[in-house]
């Protein structure tokens, strides 16, 4: 970025690369002619972002603010900063509110990298066991991060991965049935899924969330581990050209995998 860049790529309509991809992501949500309330919020503070009215680290509106100004329900407001937050444009602070990222540090820290290839670059062999593969009623926390209605069907997908025979990552993930409708005809045993979502519906961006974990007593009987043995786990959202994908959580010993990044400042 350019001393000038003061927004992150994400909002109002301009013939500007940064600017088509800050249009892109505030409308990505509502494909009607009348944007939804969530997404007219969405770009009532990005078109305040990229005007630098509201710089970085700037303080934005909060959930009740947003609320009596737009005439809408908490869950509304809430659900626009979640989006917000989600594409690392804003950052929450607990008791503090939520503010204007800083763009410097929104480089991708991880490359979306496909199981079986990195498994096979150390010259090991990758086995998928798929554990479940249906359709199901969205949740209310999923239906905002696939932007959804809560009415709508997702498909759902568990599949843990082998290096050698030996169980190194379970895959639970959410898929955006309207967006990749034959998910449920594939073989992950043949595929990953990584592979045939990228061939289906090419990835545009993502956002990551890493932790470390005590997992489930369900994760550590799938991985083979006790119950003590910390986890590391990988929250991934992703997005086409038309809209997100799907949600991903990925978790795997913390003994047997890791991950690296390349930061450029």
């Amino acid at each position: 970025m350019t001393a000038n860049s003061t927004v992150p790529a994400l909002v109002c309509e301009s013939k500007s690369p940064v600017n088509k991809k800050l249009s892109s992501k505030a409308t990505q949500t509502s494909k009607k002619n009348t944007p939804a309330k969530y997404t007219i919020i969405k770009q009532y503070i990005c078109e305040h972002i990229e005007s630098g009215q509201w710089p970085q680290n700037a303080k934005v509106p909060s959930e009740n603010e947003l609320t009596q100004q737009f005439s809408v329900s908490r869950m509304t407001a809430r659900r626009a900063l979640q989006d917000l937050t989600e594409q690392g444009i804003l950052v929450r602070s607990q008791g503090a509110g939520t503010f204007v990222a800083t763009f410097k540090s929104q480089s991708s820290l991880l490359k979306i990298r496909n199981i079986s290839d990195e498994i096979s670059e150390r010259g090991h062999q990758h086995q998928a066991e798929q554990l479940l593969l249906r359709a199901v009623d969205v949740t209310e926390e999923i239906a905002i991060l696939l932007n959804l209605k809560n009415t709508e069907k997702v498909f759902y997908s568990e599949i843990l991965h082998y290096e050698n025979n030996e169980a190194i990552q379970l895959e639970q993930r959410y898929v955006n049935a309207s967006l990749v409708p034959d998910y449920l005809s594939q073989d992950f045993t043949l595929i990953t899924p990584h592979e045939y979502l990228s061939a289906v519906a090419p990835l545009t961006e993502a956002t990551h969330e890493v932790e470390a974990i005590l997992a489930s007593d369900h994760v550590c009987q799938l991985l083979v581990i006790n119950a003590s043995k910390p986890c590391l786990q990988v929250k991934r959202r992703t997005w086409s050209k038309q809209g997100v994908v799907s949600v991903a959580t990925l978790t795997s010993p913390g003994d047997k995998y890791r991950l690296g990044s390349h930061l450029i400042f």
